[in-house]
């Protein structure tokens, strides 16, 4: 992305208003994770689809990965409380030209694809027992 971009990529999410500019990086990394998890990580650099359902995934995932406990309080602050809102911020990004989509791709292929309750409020934390 060449400085004129990012000026603009940072001004429609600033116009936006809804996300800040860190939900977006978070998106972005959790494309390139998704995108790993499904087709390794030596494939070949050419786009990849995946769907609303596998990248909602992918960044429940990443978020568990990262913050653990703390991935719902993260997410909340960004105000991300369901994976609508994760369609939300791709579709704007769809929109402004800065990601690609299927035909079939829609902003509803997000809708409920898990509770964030169930998918973030239990987190436990898995003990490694040998180690103890």
């Amino acid at each position: 992305m060449d400085m004129e971009q990012a000026e603009r990529f940072e001004e429609i999410i600033r116009d936006d208003g809804r996300y800040p500019p860190e939900a977006y990086t978070f998106l972005h990394r959790g494309l390139e994770a998704t995108t790993q998890m499904i087709y390794g990580e030596d494939a070949p650099p050419e786009p990849r689809h995946v769907t609303g359902q596998q990248y909602c995934d992918g960044l429940r995932r990443l978020a568990l990965q990262q913050w653990g406990p703390l991935a719902s309080e993260v997410l909340s602050r960004w105000n991300i409380r369901s994976t609508r809102d994760f369609g939300e911020m791709v579709f704007l990004l769809v929109r402004e030209g800065f990601m690609g989509k299927q035909d079939s791709d829609r902003v509803e292929d997000f809708d409920d694809a898990y509770d964030f309750e169930s998918a973030f409020g239990s987190y436990e934390i898995q003990l490694d027992r040998d180690n103890e």
